[in-house]
């Protein structure tokens, strides 16, 4: 089988845009799926501070934000909650998903919701230390699908053409909303966790399970629904080329059969059903697309995040 780092490469060579993303490695993509232990805590090499672990989740927030707004309106963050400090760019791709039931819209409207909300909380907790939204790239989905073989086209996958195209993109952020929030709360210093900063970040947390929950359990309904989208196997795809990015950690979907086994609903380590663990660096190896060490840009992060962990270390 072609490596994966060659099926990247080939991918983002199509795309002038992702020059200089960097590789994805082949090694480990099965490992860590569906049985993995918990991962260590998060640390890091780098001297930080309360702000930087903040600006670290506000990056992945504007993120998320730009993502849902654009799939429920059509549009993205006012530019007045874009500024700060670092580099400001600009939002490339993503428009209004159309063919929307109610139900549908809601659920989008809901999340767009809350992602925006999570924005605006950081950069207030921040104040005049709040980054600016880097430059986002909503098209990398393409190229990330082909490399997953979703596609055989890096043109070919777009989250915003319907409903359960949506899913899949939504299905790549939450899980990794999730265990970044995880990975990095343990931190934060004794004094920001007296000031609140921690119990901010376990609320935010919370509100990313139930997204990353709604998600899966969406495209497992679906497929047990009887549907002919095989969503569980696009998602699964997604999974195993995180797991090769992230670390591994990842639980795979699938329909629940027995109260013994591991439920298609949770992504968490099989023994204490605690979810899962990335570092600020596996993080980011996501959201380049890359696994290689000293990536600083790539994929949703065309010019890297205003981050003091953007480049990765390990």
């Amino acid at each position: 089988m072609q490596k994966v780092d060659d099926l990247v490469q080939k991918a983002l060579s199509r795309r002038s845009f992702l020059a200089g993303a960097g590789t994805v490695a082949a090694a480990g993509m099965i490992a860590g799926c569906g049985n993995s232990t918990p991962a260590p805590i998060a640390t890091s090499t780098v001297k930080y501070t309360d702000a930087d672990i903040l600006n670290f989740a506000l990056n992945l927030e504007y993120l998320e934000a730009e993502f849902y707004l654009r799939a429920a309106t059509g549009s993205g963050l006012a530019a007045s909650d874009t500024t700060g400090t670092g580099t400001a760019g600009a939002v490339t791709g993503g428009t209004k998903v159309p063919g929307l039931t109610a139900a549908q819209q809601a659920i989008l409207n809901e999340i767009a919701f809350d992602e925006q909300a999570h924005v605006l909380f950081l950069r207030k907790s921040l104040g005049s230390a709040a980054v600016a939204r880097p430059a986002i790239d909503l098209t990398f989905f393409g190229p990330l699908a082909q490399v997953a073989t979703i596609t055989t086209s890096a043109t070919a996958f777009n989250p915003f053409a319907d409903f359960n195209s949506f899913l899949i993109g939504a299905f790549i952020f939450e899980d990794v909303g999730v265990t970044a929030y995880h990975g990095a709360a343990p931190l934060i210093s004794s004094a920001g966790i007296s000031a609140g900063l921690l119990t901010a970040a376990a609320g935010i947390l919370a509100v990313e399970g139930y997204h990353a929950a709604y998600v899966r359990t969406a495209i497992t309904g679906i497929d047990i629904a009887g549907g002919a989208a095989n969503l569980i196997t696009t998602a699964n795809k997604v999974a195993t080329l995180r797991a090769s990015l992230g670390g591994g950690n990842e639980t795979l979907l699938k329909f629940p059969t027995s109260v013994s086994t591991p439920s298609a609903i949770v992504p968490a380590d099989v023994n204490n059903a605690i979810a899962f663990v990335r570092t600020t660096d596996q993080v980011h190896h996501i959201v380049y697309g890359s696994a290689t060490v000293g990536a600083s840009k790539g994929g949703f992060f065309p010019a890297g995040t205003n981050s003091i962990f953007s480049v990765t270390a390990s």
